[in-house]
């Protein structure tokens, strides 16, 4: 797969991604550090604008982080640190499925709600080689958030609209990456959730960044958000009030052999 040829479902989007998504949580970085030493390097493709590379880089002392698409990594937060040489983080352009990091020189490989994307076969070899003896495969994904009480009809709306946008790699992660043909063997993860308190502003960036409203919206000319922000907001109550909101999070740790 060329730089060029990937599945771009977020280049146009970019902007929203990166200051709309949630933050993961403490307990999803302490769970794979229990198995990784802090001076490992990482490497984390599909880094996006780096929700994931925050907790990687205050664990560990060297992360390489990329992504296909220039655009979020322009956006990443540590983009200009990266070109200056300075940070642990340093950011390139490629897909999951190549990188240019030596063999066995990886404590920890950390795919962060993007493996559904990757051409596994491809991927999951170049995890075979560049991860150490003992190193780590930890990848994970977050699917539809539970509705805040008193919201249920409005966001249903909204998920009609947008439901027939969703691609099988959307699924794929609804499902908690079940069934995929792992390379490892398990390593016990616990059972984790995604949280947040948001303002009405955020939620509905939120629901702007989902590929699955991006698509509606080329596909119909209709932004599916702004179609139900006025129902979206009744529900929602006070504009100026937050509320609290989950996703279950599934982390798959995986052990390369010594």
């Amino acid at each position: 797969m060329s730089r060029n040829d990937f599945k771009d479902h977020f280049s146009a989007i970019a902007e929203a991604y990166a200051v709309a998504r949630p933050e993961y949580p403490d307990a999803l970085f302490e769970a794979i550090a229990a198995h990784v030493p802090a001076q490992a390097q990482v490497w984390e493709p599909g880094c996006g604008s780096g929700q994931a590379t925050r907790g990687l880089a205050a664990r560990w002392t060297r992360v390489q982080a990329s992504d296909p698409s220039a655009q979020q990594v322009e956006r990443h937060w540590a983009h200009a640190a990266s070109l200056r040489g300075e940070g642990n983080v340093r950011l390139s352009v490629a897909p999951g499925e190549r990188c240019d990091l030596d063999d066995g020189s990886v404590g920890v490989v950390a795919v962060a709600q993007a493996l559904h994307w990757f051409e596994r076969e491809r991927f999951f070899a170049q995890c075979a080689r560049v991860l150490a003896p003992g190193g780590v495969l930890a990848a994970w994904c977050y699917g539809d958030f539970l509705v805040p009480e008193g919201m249920e009809a409005a966001v249903a709306a909204f998920r009609a609209d947008i439901d027939g946008y969703w691609q099988r790699e959307n699924h794929e992660v609804r499902e908690g990456y079940a069934g995929y043909d792992w390379p490892f063997e398990p390593v016990p993860a616990p059972e984790l959730w995604l949280s947040a308190r948001w303002g009405l502003a955020r939620f509905l960036g939120y629901l702007n960044s989902l590929s699955a409203s991006e698509r509606c919206k080329n596909a119909t000319g209709e932004d599916p958000v702004y179609a139900h922000r006025a129902a979206l907001t009744r529900a929602w109550g006070p504009p100026d009030s937050e509320r609290d909101l989950r996703w279950p999070l599934v982390l798959h740790l995986r052990r390369k052999p010594v």
